[in-house]
């Protein structure tokens, strides 16, 4: 199945063997051992970093609370009266869901998903791109995509992908998906990333976002046992990317959102935020500070810990 479909969730496997999850996730473990495939949260996927991208039924089955913790999170960063990119994923769904609620926003896409979320909402305009349409995660892709966005400028760019580290950024593995993703992030001020710890340590074929222009990545905070990930995000907050964890101790209040600030659009770079970044259950490794990076060390540490 694996194989098949490139990724496969524990549940779906329990189902067709017949069989409980505990011993499923048993029998994953000695899979894994014998190199047949990597275990992620809530499933499996093929061996290796540079994996051939699984499709939508199968992403949707993967690591959907820690999606829906971080699309509540993300969503926290959007002002009343913004305009927005948001890619195609899983995650990037989750978060239009939310989206829905936000009087005034424009949201440019190329994501079928995305606009299906919000086309109902009340005052929220959707902008698709052209292009043909890929239908193994239901995004346009390709030159009409990428022409459609040229000359346009909007604050902040939501996108999601198949690997994240601090050595080559956000990457996926497909050429087409790669190529759309970076004219939104041309398109855009700021750059937040949504990925969930599974993806964190995972490299894959196509760079699609590098380390220095993510503005800020929002991510669930990584199990006791996945030192990977928690190495990971020590390196990208090294960087100078913030790190919004959802889930992680700290505030359970929202600060209400701030005035909209005007920001320049050259390009995709690191700015500060112009408000509206209340944290809902949150740790936040931020911009290097006076004592900021042993702090976020201690906070990683922490994070191992537990």
């Amino acid at each position: 199945m694996v194989r098949a479909n490139g990724a496969v969730s524990l549940r779906e496997l329990a189902r067709v063997v017949q069989t409980s999850e505990v011993t499923v996730r048993r029998d994953v473990r000695a899979l894994e051992a014998e190199g047949l495939l990597d275990r992620r949260h809530g499933g499996a996927v093929l061996p290796g970093g540079f994996t051939r991208e699984s499709g939508f039924p199968q992403k949707s089955h993967l690591a959907t609370a820690e999606k829906t913790a971080i699309a509540d999170l993300a969503a926290n960063f959007v002002e009343e009266g913004e305009a927005i990119v948001v890619g195609a994923g899983t995650t990037t769904q989750e978060l239009a869901r939310r989206l829905a609620r936000v009087p005034g926003l424009t949201v440019v896409t190329n994501s079928l998903l995305v606009a299906q979320a919000l086309a109902h909402a009340n005052r929220v305009e959707v902008v698709m791109t052209g292009g043909t349409l890929r239908g193994s995660n239901y995004a346009l892709v390709g030159s009409g995509a990428e022409q459609s966005l040229q000359g346009l400028r909007v604050s902040r760019a939501f996108l999601s992908g198949s690997g994240l580290t601090a050595e080559r950024g956000l990457s996926t593995s497909n050429m087409l998906s790669a190529s759309v993703d970076r004219a939104l992030v041309q398109a855009a001020a700021e750059v937040v990333v949504l990925a969930d710890h599974t993806k964190l340590g995972t490299d894959t074929m196509f760079q699609t976002v590098p380390t220095d222009v993510i503005t800020r990545l929002v991510t669930d905070e990584p199990p006791a046992h996945d030192d990977r990930a928690a190495t990971e995000l020590q390196a990208l907050a090294d960087q100078g990317v913030q790190i919004a964890v959802a889930g992680a101790s700290g505030s359970d209040s929202v600060p209400p959102r701030q005035p909209r600030r005007d920001v320049s659009l050259p390009g995709p770079r690191r700015v500060p935020s112009g408000g509206a970044a209340g944290l809902r259950a949150t740790s936040v490794l931020s911009e290097p500070a006076p004592g900021s990076e042993q702090r976020a060390a201690a906070r990683v540490a922490d994070m191992r810990r537990r």
